[in-house]
C-alpha cells in the first residue's frame, strides 16, 4: 500500500493557509489544516522568513511527495501583488530546497476542480472540501486554511485524472525552475 502526501499552500503576507492530505488507494485523508498568522509582524522581511520556516517545518514533518501552491495572479494594486509574489517565492524556495515537486494552480482552476464552478465562493469550496474529506467541521475559522487545503485536493484530483488542463507550471528542483523561468532571471 503506497501512501502519497500532498501539501497545499495559499501564501499571503497576512495569513498563509495550508493543508496536508494523505492518499492511500485513491482515498484522501486530512492530516493537517492550519494557518500562519503574520499580520502582527511589522517587517516584511520577517514575514517572509516565517513563511519560509513554516514551509520547511511542514515539509520536514510530513515528508510530502508533492507541493501545490497558488499561482500568482494579476492584482490592481502593484504593491499587494509584489508582496504576494514574494510570499509565493519563499514558500516555493523552501520546497525547492527540499527537492519537492511543486505545481502552481490558478484560483479559478482550484475552485473548478473542487466545486465544478470556477467562480465559486470560498464558503462553497469549504463546504465541498468537507464533503470530499468526509468531515463535519474544520478546526480553523480562517478560509485561508481551507484555500491551502483546496490546493492539495485540487492537485490530487488533477493528478488522479491525469489531466493537465489549468496546471500552469511544475518544478522538480532548482534546475527545472530556472529552465522554465529564463525570462525571470537577469542575464
Amino acid at each position: 500500500m503506497t501512501e502519497k502526501i500532498i501539501i497545499g499552500i495559499d501564501p499571503g503576507t497576512n495569513i498563509m493557509g495550508y493543508g496536508v492530505i494523505s492518499i492511500v488507494k485513491k482515498k484522501m485523508t486530512l492530516l493537517c489544516i492550519d494557518e500562519l498568522i503574520l499580520h502582527k509582524l511589522d517587517s516584511q522581511a520577517l514575514k517572509l522568513k516565517k513563511i519560509f520556516e513554516r514551509t520547511l517545518s511542514l515539509i520536514d514533518m510530513y515528508h510530502p511527495d508533492e507541493l501545490a501552491i497558488e499561482e500568482p495572479f494579476y492584482a490592481k494594486n502593484v504593491q499587494s501583488m509584489l508582496k504576494l509574489g514574494r510570499a509565493q517565492g519563499v514558500a516555493m524556495a523552501a520546497g525547492l530546497l527540499r527537492e519537492i515537486p511543486i505545481t502552481e494552480y490558478l484560483p479559478k482552476k482550484v475552485k473548478m476542480s473542487i466545486t465544478g464552478n470556477g467562480n465559486a465562493s470560498k464558503e462553497q469550496v469549504e463546504g465541498m472540501l468537507k464533503t470530499l474529506l468526509n468531515l463535519k467541521e474544520f478546526p480553523t475559522k480562517h478560509l485561508d486554511a481551507t484555500d491551502g487545503l483546496a490546493l492539495a485536493v485540487c492537485h490530487f484530483l488533477n493528478s488522479n485524472n491525469n489531466t493537465s488542463g489549468g496546471v500552469k507550471k511544475s518544478y522538480t528542483g532548482w534546475s527545472s525552475f530556472v529552465k522554465n523561468n529564463l525570462k525571470r532571471i537577469d542575464q
